[in-house]
């Protein structure tokens, strides 16, 4: 079945572009009449689960999720270690409605880029940081008061398998001010979906949720307290999901 893989992920790559094409064109006519969160769920949650299901019935990636009791009923922040693409499909589908922390460059795509702005992604120019926690801090705010996750990948890009987590601060001071919790997310997904070439490799991710963390206050210091306890824990559970 190997000889069969790259075709398998050609064929993948044609669908799910073909499928973002049809799709956004659908969203931009349907979309602008829509609530947020319907928006959010014609868009982003019925897509991204189209496309987990081409990954894992044309790919043979598949996935297990540890810890779904811990998500509490308070939306609030989600911090997850970056590898690859898959994560960004995935998590949509753990965390309902949600949005995500996403460089401005993606709502320039035609028509998935223009439809995917209908969906209020909070969208940042890299090259600027200063900027860009203004934006998150600003806009972040507006989504979780209307009851919105926010998916934040706090290393900034992707990172490979086995290189240690370092989180940025954005997401817990984001947390931090609206008096949200802070939900890690530790995945292996690296290992199936690579960050470099198009390849990929049937398997198994395993995605560990951890523990709510609740923000101790707002100033600097409690910041650094939480992005630390949330960065740990990241780093432990992938040194767990590697020892498997």
């Amino acid at each position: 079945m190997s000889f069969l893989m790259p075709l398998r992920v050609i064929l993948f790559y044609l669908l799910l572009s073909a499928s973002a094409g049809i799709w956004g064109v659908l969203m931009l006519i349907v979309a602008p009449f829509l609530s947020p969160h319907w928006r959010y769920t014609l868009i982003i949650g019925w897509w991204s689960r189209m496309a987990i299901w081409l990954t894992r019935h044309l790919v043979g990636i598949r996935y297990e999720v540890i810890g779904r009791e811990n998500i509490p009923d308070q939306v609030g922040v989600i911090l997850a270690n970056h590898q690859s693409t898959w994560e960004t499909f995935f998590l949509q589908q753990v965390f309902r409605p949600q949005t995500q922390l996403i460089k401005k460059e993606l709502l320039y795509v035609p028509f998935f880029g223009w439809a995917f702005a209908l969906a209020k992604p909070i969208a940042i120019d890299r090259s600027n940081g200063r900027d860009s926690l203004k934006q998150l801090a600003k806009v972040g705010g507006q989504r979780l008061a209307e009851g919105f996750w926010i998916l934040v990948f706090p290393e900034g890009t992707r990172v490979l398998p086995g290189t240690p987590v370092k989180f940025s601060r954005g997401g817990t001071a984001l947390a931090c001010t609206n008096n949200v919790p802070v939900v890690p997310v530790a995945h292996n997904a690296g290992e199936f979906w690579p960050k470099i070439g198009w390849g990929k490799r049937p398997g198994t991710i395993t995605v560990k949720i951890g523990p709510a963390m609740y923000p101790k206050g707002t100033d600097p210091r409690s910041i650094v307290e939480l992005n630390k306890r949330a960065e740990q824990w990241v780093n432990d559970a992938l040194g767990e999901t590697t020892a498997r």
